[in-house]
């Protein structure tokens, strides 16, 4: 592999994490935004015990699909979960960049570690699902 084309896939690289995690900064910080517009003038609430209707409520960004459709509905917490998915995926990026570029090098048993150790990342983030 040239010089340039090593140099090129780690810009790409470098690019991905700084981009990852500036647009995960940015959608939670317009979610907390958002969260102290709506309810920053509220007293405290009373964290020593939580509903038992709070199990229905949590689900609801705690699945792919809640998040999205908060995001959709423009609710603060929606945003909020959105920036934090955004951050867990990019790592995982990098991950499979690198694959990528291990497997361009033919550079096989470095191809193979990143490979294990990005089925580890998706078998344990589908396993949680």
């Amino acid at each position: 592999m040239k010089t340039s084309e090593k140099t090129d896939i780690q810009l790409l690289i470098a690019r991905t994490l700084r981009w990852g995690v500036g647009i995960a900064c940015a959608l939670a910080v317009v979610g907390g935004a958002m969260y102290l517009w709506q309810h920053g003038g509220e007293p405290m609430k009373d964290y020593t015990h939580f509903p038992a209707d709070a199990e229905s409520s949590r689900t609801a960004y705690t699945t792919l699909e809640g998040i999205f459709s908060g995001v959709m509905g423009l609710t603060a917490v929606g945003w909020i979960q959105l920036g934090v998915v955004v951050l867990l995926l990019t790592p995982m990026m990098r991950v499979a960049l690198s694959l990528v570029d291990f497997v361009k090098e033919r550079d096989w048993l470095y191809a193979f570690i990143t490979a294990v150790v990005l089925s580890v990342i998706i078998v344990n983030s589908i396993g949680g699902y």
